[in-house]
C-alpha cells in the first residue's frame, strides 16, 4: 500500500502555493512577497528591490510574459546554479553510495534488457519497423496540417489531447499559445507512439511487455515538456516575473529534501510540520490496552451509551501506518463506527528495525490476528468478533480465517475486506516489480541494510505507480516554481513511511504475487494448508474503481474463492480515497449488485450506481451481524489495563532511512 494511490481526492491533490511553514522556514518566491529581492544574493551586487507591481500590471500569477530585471535575473540564475551544484555534490557523497550504485546499475541493466527485447521484436520483422515509422510520420504530418489550419483561422480539434485526469497541461497557454500547443501535442503523439510500439510488439511474453510498458511510461513522464523551465509556460512566466527568485527557492527546497533524505532526494509532498499525531490527526480518543513485538492494540472510547455486543477488530496494512483510518474527525472511519454503536479495536503495527528482521508472515498472524482476538476477549469478555482487513491487512485476515477454519476456531463471525487481494493473477502494476530476479535483488538489498526494507524504498515504488501526480508534480511545484506544497492529511500519512521485515516481505512477494499460493490452496502457515473455500463466514468485499494497487477486477476474484455468503461492492476513486470517503463528504459514488457473475464486467453490467459513500451500505450489512445492544465498554474496564493513550507509541516511530 502506500501507498501509498499513495494517495487524495484522487489520492493526491495538485500542489499549490501556501504560506511558509512556521518551522525551518522555507524560502518563498518573489511573487509571494511584497518585494522580490533575493535574500541570498550578495549585498554588494544585488540590484535595488523591484517595486511591487501596480494594479493592472502583470506579476507571476498573470499570463503575460513580463520583461525581467536582467541584473537581478542573472544574479539569481547564478545563485540557483551554485545551489544546484551543491545539491549534486551531496547526492554523490552518500555513505552507502557503492551499494546503492550497484543496485541502480542492476536496475538500469534490467530496464535495458527489457527494452532490447522489444527492439528485437521489431528487428526480426523489418516490415513492422516501416509500419512504426509510418505511424509516427503520419502523426507529425497531421499535427503540422492541424496547426497550419489554426494559423489560417480555422477552429480545429487537436490531433492529440491529454486525458481528463492529466493535470500537467492545465495552464491555458498549453492550448492557446501555438508554440506551447505544438510542444504539448508533439510530446503526446510521441509518447503514445512509444507505448503503442510496446503493445504491438510480437513474440514478447506478457511479463516483459508489462515491464517495458511501465519503463517507457516512466521515461515519457520524465521527459514531458511540463517538467522543464523553457517548455512550461507557467514556470517561464514565474521565472520572468520573479527575476528567477523561484529557481533559487526551488534549489533551496531541493537541498532541504536531500538533507532530510540523508543524501537521497526525499520529495516533500505536503507540509509535514502542519500535522501532529494525537493533536490534529489520529485524534479519536482511545487507549492502548495490549502490545507485543509487532503491534499495539487500541481500544477506542465509546461515543454511545449502548453498543453492539460483538466488537469490531480492524487490521490495517503494516506497509503504512494505521491512522489512515483515523485522519481527522470528519474523515475517520474509526469515529464513524463508534458513533454507530460499535466497540472498535485497531491494530497499530510496529515500525520494525533490524531486531525484527526475522519476523515472518506467520508471526503477523499469531502475534497480530490471534493475539488481538485473545486481547479483545480479555478486554470485553466477548469471544466472538467481526473483523476488518485493509489491503495486506486483509490478505493476512484471509490467511488467518483459512487457518482458523482448519483449527475449528470460530471466533471471527464476519469479515470485511477493504481493497484486498487474495488472488494475485491480475494484481496490477506492482507485478512489474515481481519476478524471481527482482525478488532476489530486493532480498539482497534488505540483507545489506540490516534485514529490513527501507521505508523510502517502498514509498518510491508506490510513487512511481503514479509518477506524474506523486513525483513530477512536486518537482515542478517545489523545485521549479519554488512553491510550498499544501498541507494535506492523506499525503502526510503517505509520507510517513514504514519499514518491512525481510522474512515477511520476501514470503509475501513470493507466496502471493509470484506463486499465488493462497488462491490456489497451496499456502502453508502454522502447520496448516490454507483453503479459502473452507472460510464459511459472511464476507464483505469492497473495491475501488480506479485502484492501481488492488485493481477491482483482482479483488473480484475473491467472490468465487470464499466458501460462505459474499457481498461485493465497488467504490469510486482509488486505493485510499475510495476507502476513506465518509458520507458527509458527498463525494464519488459506489456500485452494488447482489448477483456474482463470472466476471467483473458482467457484474458492472447489472450493477446499480449509488451517489456518495459506500459506508452506509457496509454498516447495514455489518449491523445485522453484530448482535444485540449492550452497555458501552470503557477501555480498561475489563481484564486488560490501559498502557497508554492513543495513538500509542508504536505509530510515532519514524523511518529515518
Amino acid at each position: 500500500m502506500s501507498l501509498k494511490d499513495t494517495t487524495g481526492e484522487k489520492e493526491a491533490v495538485p500542489a499549490k502555493e501556501k504560506p511558509a511553514r512556521p518551522k525551518k522556514q522555507r524560502r518563498k518566491p518573489a511573487a509571494a512577497k511584497a518585494s522580490g529581492t533575493s535574500a541570498r544574493a550578495p549585498k554588494a551586487e544585488a540590484a535595488p528591490a523591484a517595486e511591487k507591481p501596480a494594479a493592472g500590471k502583470p506579476d507571476a500569477n498573470t499570463r503575460e510574459y513580463v520583461m525581467p530585471d536582467l541584473g537581478r535575473l542573472a544574479i539569481n540564475l547564478m545563485h540557483a546554479a551554485n545551489l544546484g551544484q551543491k545539491a549534486a555534490r551531496q547526492l554523490m557523497r552518500t555513505d552507502d553510495s557503492s551499494s546503492d550504485a550497484s543496485h541502480a546499475l542492476h536496475d538500469l541493466q534490467r530496464v535495458g534488457r527489457t527494452l532490447m527485447d522489444i527492439a528485437a521484436s521489431y528487428m526480426r520483422n523489418p516490415a513492422k519497423i516501416v509500419e512504426a515509422q509510418t505511424a509516427l510520420w503520419e502523426g507529425y504530418v497531421g499535427l503540422a496540417s492541424n496547426l497550419t489550419r489554426r494559423l489560417l483561422g480555422e477552429d480545429v480539434p487537436p490531433v492529440a489531447a491529454p486525458s481528463r485526469s492529466d493535470k500537467r497541461f492545465r495552464d491555458p497557454d498549453w492550448h492557446e499559445n501555438l508554440i506551447f500547443d505544438l510542444m504539448k501535442q508533439s510530446y503526446l503523439l510521441t509518447s503514445k507512439w512509444m507505448t503503442d510500439r510496446v503493445k504491438l510488439a510480437e513474440g514478447v511474453d506478457q511479463h516483459t511487455r508489462e515491464k517495458a510498458d511501465f519503463y517507457v511510461r516512466q521515461m515519457a513522464n520524465a521527459f514531458s515538456p511540463s517538467n522543464f523551465l523553457f517548455t512550461n509556460p507557467e514556470i517561464l512566466r514565474t521565472t520572468l516575473a520573479t527575476n528567477g527568485e523561484n529557481l533559487v527557492s526551488g534549489m533551496e527546497h531541493l537541498l532541504e529534501d536531500i538533507e532530510r533524505g540523508h543524501g537521497h532526494i526525499q520529495i516533500q509532498q505536503t507540509d509535514m510540520s502542519a500535522f501532529r499525531l494525537g493533536e490534529n490527526i489520529a485524534t479519536t480518543p482511545g487507549k492502548v490496552v495490549y502490545q507485543n513485538d509487532l503491534m499495539q492494540l487500541i481500544q477506542y472510547e465509546p461515543t454511545t451509551e449502548k453498543v453492539y455486543k460483538r466488537p469490531l477488530v480492524i487490521f490495517p496494512p503494516w506497509i503504512n501506518k494505521y491512522y489512515i483510518l483515523d485522519l481527522t474527525p470528519d474523515k475517520s472511519l474509526v469515529k464513524w463506527c463508534l458513533d454507530k454503536g460499535y466497540t472498535v479495536f485497531v491494530a497499530s503495527w510496529v515500525n520494525p528495525d533490524a531486531r525484527l528482521a526475522l519476523k515472518t508472515f506467520e508471526d503477523y498472524m499469531t502475534e497480530g490476528v490471534y493475539a488481538a482476538l485473545d486481547a479483545v476477549e480479555k478486554a470485553t469478555g466477548e469471544k466472538e468478533v467481526n473483523a476488518v482487513g485493509y489491503c495486506i491487512g486483509g490478505t493476512l485476515l484471509a490467511c488467518s480465517l483459512a487457518h482458523m477454519a482448519q483449527r475449528k476456531d470460530e471466533r471471527i463471525k464476519s469479515a470485511t475486506f477493504l481493497v484486498t487481494q487474495v488472488d494475485f493473477t491480475e494484481a496490477g502494476e506492482l507485478k512489474v516489480f515481481i519476478d524471481e530476479e527482482q525478488i532476489a535483488d530486493i532480498e539482497k538489498q534488505m540483507h545489506e541494510k540490516g534485514g529490513y526494507l527501507k521505508g523510502s524504498t517502498m514509498a518510491t515504488t508506490f510513487n512511481m505507480l503514479r509518477s506524474n501526480d506523486l513525483i513530477w508534480n512536486y518537482v515542478v511545484n517545489n523545485y521549479l516554481l519554488g512553491r510550498e506544497p499544501m498541507p494535506f492529511d492523506i499525503l502526510f500519512w503517505n509520507s510517513d513511511a514504514t519499514r518491512l521485515p525481510s522474512a515477511m516481505h520476501v514470503f509475501y512477494l513470493r507466496e502471493c504475487y509470484l506463486e499465488n499460493k493462497l488462491a490456489e490452496g497451496r499456502m502453508v502457515l502454522g502447520g496448516e494448508e490454507l483453503h479459502l473455500n473452507d472460510v464459511k463466514v459472511p464476507v464483505y468485499l469492497q473495491s475501488s474503481r480506479e485502484d492501481h494497487i488492488s485493481p477491482y477486477n483482482s479483488v473480484y476474484k475473491a467472490t468465487h474463492l470464499f466458501g460462505g455468503p459474499v457481498r461485493f461492492i465497488c467504490a469510486g476513486s482509488g486505493h485510499i480515497a475510495g476507502v476513506i470517503n465518509p458520507p458527509s463528504s458527498g463525494k464519488y459514488n459506489h456500485w452494488t449488485n447482489d448477483a456474482l457473475p463470472d466476471t467483473p464486467d458482467e457484474w458492472f453490467a447489472g450493477a446499480t450506481d449509488h451517489k456518495g459513500s459506500w459506508w452506509p451500505d457496509w454498516e447495514q450489512w455489518l449491523s445485522e451481524k453484530s448482535g444485540p445492544m449492550v452497555d458501552a465498554r470503557k477501555p480498561g474496564s475489563g481484564k486488560l489495563k490501559v498502557l497508554e493513550d492513543a495513538p500509542g507509541s508504536y505509530v510515532l516511530v519514524k523511518s529515518e532511512d
